[in-house]
């Protein structure tokens, strides 16, 4: 057991500090869905996004993509970078040479903390922005979601242009890509209270719609954190 935990210790990012660098690359080549950049994201399992240039200053952001090997080989990912019923879907093909932009909104954070004093000691330390997690519970409210999943942080993601989810577990705090689902960094974290408010910290004391309007709103807070 000790073994496996060294070897999950290891694959994670030995860059300096918690938060991955945004960084900026190309594409080398593309087959099918599988790309090669010219070079890798500081950590496998970053999400980033492909940046089309279509000449006279003219350029898009065109797909999302995933590495998911050291040696730059990504994917593509299936999540749009844009979702709205008033604009085009954009289906420019990724090329070799488009611009990629690894990390892409990594300075833009939604914390999932057990209580107020975490959450208020954690964004007075890093100059981030802070996505405050009341707007995550009303659209849990609103959509009728009944817990936090992977794949409504996803969803929240894309909508609210997040790009890292800061997760307090119980004596750690881990980095979630959304857009990948993979953890991207994580450390150890001391003075952290024995239970944390559930299904997290946030100013809303009472939302009466969706999951928070019904009795699935009771459970254990790092419980629910370790499952992600």
């Amino acid at each position: 057991m000790r073994k496996i935990a060294l070897i999950t210790l290891l694959s994670l990012p030995l860059f300096a500090g918690f938060f991955p660098q945004t960084v900026d690359t190309s594409i080398k080549s593309v087959q099918g869905q599988s790309i090669k950049l010219h070079s890798s994201f500081p950590v496998v399992g970053m999400s980033g996004v492909v940046v089309h240039n279509y000449g006279n200053d003219l350029s898009a952001i065109t797909n999302r993509i995933i590495q998911i090997s050291s040696d730059g080989s990504a994917v593509l990912s299936s999540i749009d970078v844009l979702q709205h019923d008033a604009l085009p879907t954009i289906k420019t093909n990724v090329a070799a040479n488009d611009k990629v932009i690894g990390g892409y909104l990594y300075n833009n954070i939604l914390l999932l903390a057990p209580d107020a004093d975490t959450y208020a000691k954690i964004t007075a330390s890093d100059n981030k922005k802070w996505i405050h997690p009341d707007l995550y519970a009303v659209y849990l409210s609103v959509e009728g979601e009944e817990g936090v999943t992977k794949e409504n942080l996803a969803d929240f993601a894309k909508k609210y242009q997040v790009g890292l989810i800061y997760i307090v577990r119980k004596n750690s705090a881990v980095l979630l890509d959304p857009i990948s689902g993979k953890i991207v960094s994580q450390k150890s974290m001391s003075g952290l209270p024995k239970e944390g408010r559930f299904p997290f910290f946030m100013r809303l004391e009472a939302l009466d719609s969706g999951w928070f309007g019904s009795d699935a709103k009771t459970g254990n807070y790092y419980n629910s954190m370790e499952s992600l």
